[in-house]
């Protein structure tokens, strides 16, 4: 190693993760790469892509309007999940129990859930650029990067999805019963999460379908077609698309209740933009607005990139014991205190004790 050229390891990561060939790279390709076109004439979106990001949805205030990371800021959140999984890929004692895991140990993980180690997430390991830039946040608007202040009146979403856990099968959160994606994997609006962040795109004239890995969801696009009028609101939306140029957009309303974004549903409308910049890269760019929850839209963009290889399937409840663990406490807390002559003490965000 030149010492000269590279006197410390911070100065390496410096140079490594922000001037390797590909980054800088990226904004000259943006310019001058040609998108191919499918046997359709529409741009070539397919493939299986990944959007696995250390960069996260809401700026941290400590970078106010600064949508770009300096190379400091960089070096240390990619510095410090390396760390994080070499910690982890350590040989470990097998006999290990759970009181014996640290408090914390990074990625939100705490206590028991520090036996989820790297072998089952994908949380990335670079923070996400855009045409080359190290981004500090995917939104973009509001100049903050962060979500506008909800309307007067309407109340920040909290844990509702969990407040009846435990009373029936039917009233455990979606994502619980493996009915759709946690958080917002499958959108729209599409954004990364702890593991299974991948994604396959495959198109036809009028149909562009985008399989997620998470909870094996399938976001149907209909080309020139119409929003439904029927009443019925699907999972992820009722979503159609059109070509400008060389970039698919995509138009989605009619959501329900039960996957609202971030409290939104009802008047909800979420326009997504597909680009192809390169060869293994699709700009993302999204917009969501809904005039009885917000003041304003927000929006911003990120890239994805080429998988290393196909999706896998999510056997969401393939030696799953979450749901009936959950549903036989409730049950024994029940039984408990009808012995007792009192009332069951409601789990963690419940509000209704009754039997299914």
């Amino acid at each position: 190693m030149n010492e000269k050229r590279c006197p410390t390891l911070l100065a390496c990561a410096l140079i490594f993760s922000l001037a390797t060939p590909a980054v800088l790279a990226a904004a000259a390709t943006s310019e001058t790469y040609k998108t191919p076109l499918n046997p359709y004439g529409q741009p070539d979106l397919e493939g299986t892509w990944t959007n696995a990001s250390l960069t996260v949805l809401e700026r941290s205030t400590e970078y106010g309007t600064r949508k770009v990371m300096s190379a400091q800021e960089v070096a240390k959140t990619e510095g410090t999940i390396a760390q994080l999984l070499a910690a982890d890929n350590a040989p470990r004692d097998p006999k290990v129990k759970t009181t014996d895991l640290p408090h914390e140990c990074g990625l939100g993980f705490s206590g028991a859930g520090c036996g989820y180690n790297v072998a089952w997430i994908d949380p990335g390991t670079t923070v996400m650029r855009v045409n080359g830039e190290p981004r500090s946040s995917f939104i973009t608007e509001p100049a903050n990067g962060r979500l506008p202040p909800y309307k007067s009146g309407v109340a920040a979403p909290g844990m509702e999805q969990y407040a009846h856990r435990g009373e029936n099968p039917e009233n455990m959160a979606v994502s619980e019963r493996c009915l759709s994606s946690f958080g917002y994997s499958a959108g729209p609006v599409m954004l990364p999460l702890l593991y299974n962040n991948n994604y396959e795109i495959a198109q036809t004239k009028d149909t562009v379908a985008i399989v997620v890995e998470m909870v094996h969801d399938v976001r149907i696009i209909r080309i020139g077609g119409k929003h439904r009028s029927d009443g019925l609101r699907p999972w992820m939306g009722d979503s159609i698309g059109w070509y400008e140029g060389l970039t698919l957009v995509v138009e989605t309303t009619n959501f329900p209740q039960a996957t609202a974004l971030f409290g939104a549903w009802k008047e909800l409308t979420v326009t997504e933009r597909f680009t192809r910049v390169g060869p293994h890269r699709i700009r993302y760019q999204f917009k969501a607005q809904d005039p009885t929850v917000w003041d304003t839209s927000w929006g911003g963009e990120y890239e994805f990139s080429s998988s290393k290889g196909r999706i896998f399937e999510y056997a969401c409840h393939e030696g799953n014991y979450a749901l009936a663990g959950m549903l036989a406490g409730a049950r024994a807390d029940e039984a408990a205190a009808a012995a007792k002559g009192t009332a069951a003490v409601p789990r963690a965000s419940d509000t209704s004790t009754k039997k299914p």
